[in-house]
């Protein structure tokens, strides 16, 4: 049963709290649900593929990366706004937000895709523009991405279409290869929001060139989508995005609840109201966890985007175990606060004495809090435990704490609190992982700008990057003195946790700001709130930086994510499942194991073709039928290799002055490779006005041609002398003309068709050294000869094979397909299907199999499913059998009624 559409006001200053429903996004759901039931009427052909791809029950077990139901309403939401029939909208009505384009939001908490349903909505939206160039006002090829930062700039980058690791591709969007080629045509421009902003007029320039123009601000702007017309906008964190009607004050208390600028607080809407006025905005979607806007009321939280179509918020987000659940502290052995009876460690900045102590400028030395401290102790016990665990486990990077604070001198103090050795845990005393964010300099970083001379925290921040475990290449460009210290400090924060960065190794974060949102750290498993949090969002806010889950495996007895948490002090979030009780505690937080490659085992390093697609070429080719070409006949009698000469006196031959010339002495000069490519110019003179297909293609035939004319028997040399190889070729030199004609008199041309393989231009080889490391809460096996690190096995025959792979001594590397990308595309019943094999093997002969793991299988299922049941018969007549991409590539393709396990066993290259 799904959980109404709302959210909850909490008061913390009043500990009150009151649950606000949102009756117009219920109202849509019934909709939507009964739109889906009767099969999507009123979409176009494309979207109808579309919406049956995405919800396709058959593939969801296929998928590398299912589908998240809140994704699938999101976008679908969307488009039954725009394409459903009138009667299933008939009685909802939109309140916009007072500008002249439309805007739809979708409200999804942090960690629930939302970068996933922006790939959906372009592949939905560009195709349509593509398939239905008539459609200009409903669809767009034109895409507009505006983030609100550089890293989720950078972060969105997985949304251009020939980005290596695009989503399109990730998650399957397109239900044919002919879309997916389609979608290359999108004009997609991703821009931080800042780029909005008006230009500021020169002061001292001695041109005074006025205020900038609409049209001048649109073109500077839109860059190379300054011509296009009818954009779609997408705005990720759109709750920046708001309109601040002219009535309304918002204090700076509420701006800073939102994470907002007064000062610049509209101007991004503002920056789309001129494109429009210009280019005209067909759509406008926005995405956000929290699309709420100040209002300048007592309640920050009565703003909520009036144009909201579907909810997903974090209480639902918690409960699917889309993200870590949070734990609060809801009983301790202290005198619990007078007023709302919970314990002090639930709101540590709401005690008098903490406030008071916390809002002063205090120097960096001076002692935090008593009450502070504690919480610290506590908190870094059970972190100090979980590293502890992290590290038996294997875990390359170290969980991290997270401090937000309420001003720069109590996160200065905090920092010496732990780096000057005063905290109660020693393994929380290295400096060279902690952290403190200047939040000035990441603004400024943010920005793309420079903030002002800092030398102490530039030292700070290069010392953290040196110290990093990380290859010095990886350090190399942080460290030089070109980099500026705004520079580093993003990539730092950018970097948290991720293995191979320079961020790698930091486990203590203290930041005044709530770091940048987009902030995808995985590593956050506790945090520390030291500042007043006014309202629920706020906390949400905060805690959203630490929910992003380490690993997304499904636990095989429940079906769901295996549970993940992030212990909390100090922030008063309130979730609708109210934490503690008298019942047991959570189970402690279950550590996950990292799986990568290492270079150190380069030598087991696998390598495998990256195929787009394969394509039935019609080419004309030229053919010789050389079993009908007569013998070519080379007098050696009649040609002269060497000549004496000498000077002529007085009519006749000084012979004491010979001098000879031999062409055996120039062997440089009559190469084969030179003597064929002279032949093969000769005959492109010849044909290059009669041929019908490129000229490249045909030099690089009649160069094939002619090296096969020289090395046949068809040219007789009838000197036993003349068989010396050097000399075979000065007479082919000296006899060129005769046999260009002679073999140009047997070449005709015929259309041929063939198959072939279209590789991946920006990756054409993949390989093992090339996976990204992820991680996963099974069990899984450290390995000997793979590159990978460990092995995650699905069934006893897989362990099997894997055992024997690393035993067996005629395998020379081996790896498990988990994470890879390697994949083999074919054809089922008029549909592209997917085909991931479970292991590749490279022999010592050179030769690398794939390998599918099967025990008896069902023919009459997809070819995707029962590969292990195919017999050698029905192999052969596969296309993926006769397929010369696999021949090419010098793969075998194994198919076998009995387990593919025992096979290998017995085999022998």
């Amino acid at each position: 049963m799904r959980r109404p559409a709302g959210y909850e006001i909490i008061d913390t200053r009043e500990n009150t709290r009151r649950q606000v429903s949102i009756p117009l996004v219920d109202m849509i759901r019934q909709r939507v649900r009964q739109w889906r039931a009767d099969g999507w009427p009123g979409t176009t052909a494309v979207t109808l593929a579309l919406l049956q791809h995405w919800w396709d029950a058959d593939q969801v077990s296929r998928r590398q990366y299912p589908f998240y139901f809140c994704q699938l309403e999101a976008i679908e939401t969307l488009i039954w706004h725009l394409e459903a029939m009138p009667e299933y909208r008939q009685g909802i009505y939109l309140q916009g937000d007072g500008g002249e384009f439309e805007r739809l939001c979708n409200k999804m908490a942090t960690g629930s895709g939302k970068t996933t349903v922006m790939a959906m909505i372009i592949t939905w939206q560009v195709l349509n523009a593509l398939t239905y160039p008539k459609s200009p006002r409903k669809y767009s090829s034109a895409i507009f991405l505006v983030a609100p930062g550089l890293t989720v700039k950078s972060r969105l980058q997985v949304l251009m279409p020939g980005h290596e690791n695009n989503y399109y591709d990730q998650f399957e969007l397109c239900p044919s290869e002919a879309l997916r080629q389609k979608l290359n045509q999108a004009d997609i421009l991703i821009e931080n929001w800042h780029t909005l902003m008006p230009l500021k007029e020169q002061e001292r320039s001695v041109v005074r060139k006025g205020k900038e123009s609409d049209e001048a601000f649109t073109r500077r702007v839109l860059g190379k989508l300054a011509n296009a017309k009818n954009l779609v906008v997408i705005n990720d964190e759109a709750h920046h995005a708001y309109r601040k009607p002219a009535d309304v004050k918002v204090s700076k208390a509420d701006a800073e609840a939102f994470g907002i600028d007064l000062d610049e607080a509209t101007r991004w809407v503002e920056g789309l109201d001129r494109i429009h006025k210009t280019r005209r905005i067909a759509h406008c979607f926005d995405l956000s966890a929290t699309p709420f806007a100040p209002t300048g009321r007592t309640n920050t939280e009565a703003g909520l985007f009036t144009w909201v179509v579907s909810d997903f918020g974090l209480n639902d987000a918690i409960e699917a175990g889309l993200v870590k659940t949070p734990r609060v502290v809801v009983r301790d052995d202290a005198l619990p606060d007078a007023q709302t009876l919970r314990p002090k460690l639930y709101h540590l900045y709401r005690e008098p004495d903490v406030a008071e102590d916390l809002n002063r400028k205090a120097e960096a030395h001076e002692p935090l809090p008593a009450l502070v401290q504690q919480a610290y102790t506590l908190l870094g016990a059970d972190w100090r435990a979980t590293a502890a665990d992290w590290a038996a486990q294997g875990h390359l990077s170290p969980p991290v704490m997270l401090t937000v604070c309420n001003r720069t001198e109590t996160a200065a103090r905090v920092e010496h609190y732990f780096t000057k050795g005063h905290a109660q845990w020693s393994e929380l005393h290295d400096a060279a992982h902690t952290l403190r964010v200047d939040s000035k300099v990441l603004e400024k970083a943010e920005l793309g700008e420079a903030a002002g001379a800092d030398k102490d925290y530039d030292t700070r921040l290069r010392s953290i990057v040196q110290a990093a475990r990380i290859v010095n290449e990886s350090k190399e460009r942080w460290l030089t003195t070109s980099t500026k210290k705004e520079e580093v400090l993003r990539e730092l924060v950018d970097t948290v946790g991720k293995p191979d960065r320079i961020g790698q190794d930091l486990q203590n974060v203290v930041s005044v700001a709530m770091l940048s949102e987009g902030w995808d750290a995985k590593t956050v498993t506790h945090i520390m709130g030291l500042r007043a949090f006014t309202s629920q969002l706020l906390c949400e806010q905060v805690i959203g930086r630490g929910l992003r889950r380490v690993a997304y495996d499904i636990d095989r007895e429940t079906g769901l994510y295996a549970p993940e948490f992030v212990n909390v002090f100090g922030v008063p979030l309130s979730v609708a499942m109210p934490p503690g009780g008298d019942g047991p505690a959570p189970p402690p937080p279950k550590p996950s194991v990292q799986i990568k490659s290492l270079p150190e085992r380069q030598v087991y390093e696998i390598k495998w073709p990256n195929i787009l697609r394969v394509d039935q070429v019609v080419r004309p080719q030229l053919e010789v039928s050389w079993s009908e070409v007569p013998p070519l006949t080379i007098d050696p009698a009649k040609v002269a290799l060497h000549a004496d000469i000498a000077p002529a006196l007085g009519g006749a031959a000084d012979w004491s002055q010979i001098v000879t010339i031999d062409l055996q002495k120039l062997p440089e000069e009559f190469r084969l490779q030179r003597l064929v490519f002279k032949a093969a110019q000769k005959a492109f003179e010849q044909l290059q006005d009669q041929f019908k297909g490129q000229r490249e293609y045909l030099l690089f035939q009649l160069v094939r041609l002619v090296e096969t004319f020289l090395a046949s028997d068809k040219i007789a040399i009838p000197s036993l002398f003349h068989q010396d190889p050097l000399r075979k070729r000065i007479l082919f030199s000296m006899h060129m003309d005769a046999i260009v004609q002679h073999m140009m008199g047997h070449v005709v041309e015929q259309n041929t068709t063939r198959l072939e393989a279209v590789f991946d231009g920006e990756r054409p080889v993949g390989s093992t050294r090339e996976m990204r490391t992820w991680y996963t809460t099974r069990v899984a096996e450290p390995t000997q000869h793979s590159q990978i690190s460990h092995i995650v096995v699905d069934s006893g025959w897989e362990k099997y094979a894997a055992n024997a792979a690393e035993t067996h001594t005629d395998v020379a590397a081996w790896v498990k397909n988990d994470h890879l990308g390697f994949h083999v595309l074919y054809l089922w019943n008029g549909t592209k299907r997917k085909f991931i094999p479970d292991f590749l093997l490279r022999f010592r002969s050179g030769k690398t199999l794939i390998l599918e793991i099967k025990g008896e299988g069902n023919l009459s299922k997809p070819l995707s499913q029962p590969l292990g049941a195919l017999t050698n018969h029905e192999l052969r007549r596969s296309s993926l059998a006769n397929s010369e991409v696999l021949r090419g590539s010098r793969k075998t393709l194994l198919k076998t009624r009995r387990s593919a396990a025992h096979w290998i066993s017995g085999f022998r290259p």
